[in-house]
């Protein structure tokens, strides 16, 4: 088994996450990384990343101090193989947002991601996240709606999850030294392990048809590609969609929000992270409001206490403090 290294090491420093970001959209997906510590945005960006290939699931570790990841809208080609990630948090902790969920991982903790979907990652300190790879039709096999999961973090208590997470630092391992054996089996066994682990964790979700989870994703994917226009409605929606706004509603429903609720959500949620991010300390909370669909600033001001419970202008001094 060939394993892929990649490391900030030989880097200039000049131009680093440049050339890292280079580096990962050809070896793992296009996304963006960022320093994420607040007081020190200058400190030389180190990341390392090791790939090795275990049958049908690819592992990929990576380690990075003070980081955030960023897969926008941008980055999403409709042409790229869409894949999942099995997401642990080996190492120290993180935040992750993702299909309107957001995530607080500590050290054994699991989350599903689509990378046809936008997500948030950030740590503030050094950590460590082992991500287990595998295309949608063999995933099927073991998780049959894998849409219901994305975003809910499965924590490292629930069911098998504590030995699952010991098994994957071990493949990982052993795959970095080119020492797995009877490949296809163990990852499968490995596959059919966390299934187990998110089906008793996930147990009191709402089931709904196979058909319906896979078209509640559609909408969230169509939702999220247009997070940003004043005018995306139910209306907009079906219509893109090509969907009666009944079977729309019906359909949605099997995530236990309203899909307005769900838009109004998301929309404060990527205003609440642009006004903790220190690069947009230019802009104004108008501004910032209105480039995520908002077209009145008295109704973002007040949906936004209530969200948050706090006014916009003291939840970006406190995010910034």
């Amino acid at each position: 088994m060939a394993m892929e290294r990649y490391s900030t090491a030989g880097l200039p420093t000049v131009g680093r996450i440049a050339a890292w970001n280079a580096l990962y959209a050809q070896s793992m997906s296009k996304v963006e990384f960022a320093c994420s510590d607040p007081h020190n945005s200058n400190r030389p960006f180190d990341a390392e990343l090791s790939i090795g290939q275990l049958g049908p699931v690819r592992l990929a570790k990576l380690q990075a101090d003070c980081y955030s990841v960023e897969r926008s809208r941008r980055h999403i080609s409709r042409s790229a193989p869409r894949l999942y990630s099995f997401l642990l948090q080996a190492k120290g902790s993180s935040i992750f947002q993702h299909c309107g969920h957001e995530a607080q991982l500590a050290e054994g903790d699991f989350i599903l991601v689509d990378t046809g979907l936008p997500h948030y990652f950030v740590t503030k300190a050094e950590a460590t996240t082992i991500m287990v790879r595998v295309q949608p039709d063999v995933l099927r096999e073991y998780l049959p709606t894998p849409e219901q999961f994305c975003g809910l973090q499965l924590g490292r208590a629930v069911g098998f999850t504590s030995t699952v997470a010991a098994m994957v630092q071990s493949l990982s391992e052993q795959v970095a030294r080119g020492s797995a054996a009877y490949e296809d089996r163990v990852a499968r066994y490995l596959l059919e392990m966390i299934s187990m682990s998110y089906t008793m964790g996930f147990e009191s979700i709402s089931r709904g048809s196979a058909v319906a989870w896979q078209r509640q994703s559609d909408i969230v994917r169509y939702i999220e590609d247009n997070l940003r226009d004043p005018q995306l409605s139910q209306a907009s929606i079906a219509t893109g969609l090509r969907l009666s706004p009944r079977y729309l509603r019906t359909v949605f429903s099997v995530s236990g929000e309203k899909m307005s609720a769900y838009i109004l959500r998301r929309r404060l949620e990527e205003c609440a992270r642009q006004m903790r991010n220190p690069a947009w300390n230019g802009h104004t909370l108008t501004e910032i409001a209105f480039s995520w669909g908002f077209n009145s600033a008295a109704h973002f001001t007040h949906s936004f206490r209530d969200q948050f419970g706090v006014a916009p202008r003291d939840y970006r001094r406190q995010g910034l403090d």
